[in-house]
């Protein structure tokens, strides 16, 4: 599972690099992931330091924190 894990994170790395800063349902929709990895992945981005992840209403606001 660490290795789905790792492997949906750089997926999202690299979608937020091509397209900047986006609402993590949009993210969703853009890397075709199953909710709770992109989720879990997501949370690990954000731990290493590599994400900055904001509530924005109902939903998140995510990017690469440069």
């Amino acid at each position: 599972m660490i290795t789905e894990i790792g492997i949906v994170a750089g997926e999202i790395w690299h979608y937020l690099d091509e397209h900047g800063e986006v609402l993590f349902s949009r993210l969703m929709a853009g890397i075709e992931r199953p909710k709770e990895l992109a989720l879990m992945s997501l949370g690990w981005l954000a731990r290493e330091g590599h994400v900055i992840v904001r509530q924005e209403g109902q939903d998140f606001q995510v990017v690469l924190r440069r």
